[in-house]
Parts: C-alpha cells; sequence; structure tokens
C-alpha cells in the first residue's frame, strides 16, 4: 500500500526503505504478477481490512510490552533510546540507505542481492519471532517439562585480560521458541511464502516498537517531522522508492492477497503496507503510553487518542490511494494524525507542559542522576572550577566545598601511624 521506511527495529542496523503499492486501473498491483489482475470489490476489502488489522497488532502489544521493557533490571531487554540528535539524521540516513539500495539494483544482478537479504533477514528473523513468542511460551510451556537454563560464553584472552564477546543465558523455553521459529525461517527463505512473510514482518515491527524508546515528545516530533518530509520526496519525487520496492524480497511489509476469495492460498496480487509505516507512528504512540502511566491516574488518554488517530491516518491513506489510483506515502496522513490528536488533546486537558516536559528515560533508572551538560575539562583552572561546578549541580553533591573540608586522613591509618605523624609535626615545629 504505502511504504516501508526502515526496519531497524531490532538490531541497529538499519535498512530504510518503503515497500510501495503502485498503481493500475483497479489502483492496485502485485509486485510478483505476471498478468493484469482487477481485484473484486470483497477481495480489495478484505485485503485493506486484513493489513490494517495486522498494523494495529504489533502497535498495540509492542507499546504495552515497552511499559514492562522500560522498567527491566535485565541489561538484554533494556531498550535503545532514540535521542533528538539521532532523530534528526535518521531521515539522512534513510535516504542514503534507500538511495543506496536503488544504486545497487541498477548495477547489480537482482538475483545475487536478493540472496543475500533474505540470509540476513532469515537470521534476523528468527530471533525476531522467537523473542515476540517468549512471553506467550512462558505461559503455554508445560509445568511438567523441566525447564533447564543455559548459558552461551564467549570471551577473548586469558587470566585478568579475559574479556567476554558473548554472554547469553537461555532455557528450555528458549530454545522451543528458537525452534519454531528455525521451521519458519526455512518456510520463508523456500517458498518466500506470503504468510511466513507476514510472521516475520509482525515480529520485526513488535520487536521495533517494543525496544526502540524515544526519550521524549519532542524527539518524536522531530523524527516524524523529518520522516514525513522524506516520505513524501521519496514518493511524490522520484522513482526511486518504488523501484527498490518492486526489486527488494525481504520481510520488510505486511502482503495480503486480493485474489484470495479467488485463488485460496496460492493468491499473488498483493497489497502491501511497509514495516516504516507501523514502526515509526509506533514507537510514539509507546511513548504516549509510557506518559500515561507517568501520570498515575489509571487512564490511557493520550495513548487511545494516539491509536485512534493512527486508525484515522491510515484509513485515509486507503482513502485516497484507491480514490486518484496512486500510490500513497502514509506518513503523509499517519504524521499529522499521530501527532496532532494528542497534542489536541493535551491542550483541553491543561497538561501540553507536562507531555513536553516528560522523560521517557526517567522511568528506565528512576534513582539515577543524570547530567544535563558534559563538562569541560581541559582548559584554564577557571573553566575546570566552573565545569566542577556544572557537575555538582547536576548531581546534588559539593565537590569543592568538600575540598574545603579537613581531610578524613588520620580515621583512614592506624592509631600507630597517626601518633608517629603527631610526633614528627611537633619536632619540626621545636626544630623551627
Amino acid at each position: 500500500m504505502s511504504e516501508a521506511e526502515q526496519a531497524s527495529a531490532l538490531a541497529p542496523e538499519a535498512s530504510a526503505l518503503d515497500a510501495l503499492n503502485a498503481t493500475e486501473s483497479n489502483g492496485t498491483e502485485a509486485l510478483n504478477a505476471t498478468a493484469k489482475f482487477v481485484a473484486s470489490p470483497e477481495g480489495t476489502a478484505l485485503a485493506y481490512g486484513s493489513l490494517v488489522f495486522m498494523a494495529l497488532l504489533p502497535i498495540f502489544f509492542g507499546a504495552l510490552r515497552s511499559v514492562t521493557c522500560s522498567k527491566s533490571k535485565n541489561s538484554s531487554d533494556m531498550p535503545e533510546t532514540i535521542t533528538s540528535r539521532d532523530a534528526a539524521r535518521f531521515p539522512i540516513i534513510a535516504s542514503c540507505t534507500l538511495f543506496g539500495l536503488y544504486l545497487f539494483f541498477k548495477v547489480f544482478s537482482q538475483e545475487y542481492i536478493n540472496l543475500l537479504l533474505s540470509v540476513y533477514f532469515f537470521v534476523l528473523g528468527i530471533l525476531a519471532l522467537s523473542h515476540t513468542m517468549s512471553p506467550l511460551m512462558s505461559r503455554v510451556f508445560p509445568a511438567t517439562l523441566p525447564n533447564k537454563q543455559y548459558q552461551l560464553l564467549f570471551t577473548q584472552g586469558s587470566g585478568e585480560s579475559k574479556e567476554e564477546i558473548v554472554n547469553y543465558e537461555f532455557d528450555t523455553k528458549n530454545l522451543v521458541c528458537l525452534l519454531i521459529s528455525s521451521v519458519v525461517g526455512v518456510w520463508y527463505l523456500l517458498k518466500k511464502h506470503w504468510i511466513a512473510n507476514n510472521l516475520f514482518g509482525l515480529a520485526f515491527a513488535l520487536n521495533g516498537v517494543e525496544l526502540l524508546h524515544l526519550n521524549n515528545v519532542s524527539t518524536g516530533c522531530i523524527l516524524l517531522g523529518g520522516l514525513f518530509v522524506y516520505d513524501v520526496f521519496w514518493v511524490f519525487g522520484t522513482n526511486v522508492m518504488v523501484t527498490v520496492a518492486k526489486s527488494f524480497e525481504a520481510p520488510i511489509k505486511l502482503v495480503f492477497p486480493q485474489d484470495l476469495l479467488e485463488r485460496g492460498l496460492e493468491a499473488s496480487n498483493f497489497a502491501m503496507l511497509g514495516l516504516g509505516d507501523i514502526v515509526i507512528p509506533g514507537i510514539f504512540i509507546a511513548l504516549l503510553l509510557r506518559f500515561d502511566v507517568s501520570l498515575k491516574k489509571n487512564s490511557r488518554t493520550y495513548f487511545y487518542s494516539s491509536f485512534l488517530a493512527y486508525i484515522f491516518g491510515l484509513g485515509l491513506t486507503i482513502f485516497v490511494m484507491h480514490t486518484f489510483k496512486h500510490a500513497q506515502p502514509a506518513l503523509l496522513y499517519l504524521v499529522p494524525a499521530c501527532v496532532g490528536f494528542p497534542v489536541i488533546v493535551a491542550l483541553l486537558k491543561g497538561e501540553l507542559t507536562e507531555m513536553f516536559s516528560y522523560e521517557s528515560s526517567e522511568e528506565v533508572l528512576p534513582g539515577s542522576p543524570r547530567l544535563t551538560s558534559f563538562p569541560t575539562v581541559s582548559g584554564s583552572p577557571a573553566s575546570l572550577a566552573s565545569s566542577m561546578d556544572t557537575v555538582s549541580m547536576a548531581t546534588g553533591s559539593s565537590p569543592r566545598r568538600r575540598r574545603l573540608q579537613p581531610t578524613s586522613m588520620y580515621e583512614e591509618t592506624s592509631p600507630e601511624e597517626g601518633e608517629a605523624k603527631e610526633d614528627s609535626s611537633e619536632s619540626e615545629k621545636k626544630d623551627q
């Protein structure tokens, strides 16, 4: 349908591109169709409705899991925080990646590139789907079966210089999830079936919403605003995105066949929705849910308002695309809806200041001191003293005052050493 900007949801590797559904006489075109196909109204409605439903699943459950993830004390489950600097650079990186893929497909053979990408997403898909299934497996795993604990440890060096490279702890439940995910991965690798593609795509989207955290609402506005421009430019300004989307074979989009009623599971004329249209608004909606939790008012006003705004924006995208028979950048409609609706609600409730001053990172480590600025260590003594004042104000301590207090040297030494030092000081005074 629209695009799938970036599948950087899981690993910090970014793969930013948009999977578009170019238009034909009926407003849609399958990427792998060999003959023109006019979808029935029922088939089109089923395909679009299924895409909307599949898009809502990772946003809703990923946002709920992001709240638990932000409070996790396990370092392996800690989220990746997006700062305002990252948000500002993201559209540029996404554009370079998209144009780079475009050049690759123009210069090199499409088959070899897609083979490498298939292997890459095969590994990522298995890990993402296994992580997605883990909470469900913990509930359905039979209590009668032993749940043994395992640890995969890979180190470098020996003795005191030994350094951990990989230290991964898992149990029997995780192995079962990994086995099931591997079966799906082999199915996708061999058949490229649309159901296997959707399973991986949903796992990528859910993990992205869960593990990618915006640190505040301002950062979210910068990210969505930048990708708004990126999306409109690459869809309406050039043919780069459409070309890459038609050439790129990877589970970075959700697909649903419009000829399912006619051909069943062997259908091949797909409507598509890119993962970027899910993950990018989804991490903003998840941020608003964590803001709702921080208010401690037992309400989810901002989460539900942004969630409904996403449904409205996605529905508007489908309507415009079907009416004008032209591919549409979904973020053109999703960004104003997902940002505008919560801001209006905050204005009506008088909580706009609280919403923009909320810091999501405070929910992760509630008691930890945070530096608002980084001190300068080099320079003149005056600048160094000023820097130490900055640290003391940020951490609530006063290192300069402690330096003026009497030292605790005698408290840290033994009584005999203290008496010896006192006698030596008295003898020095007599000599003088």
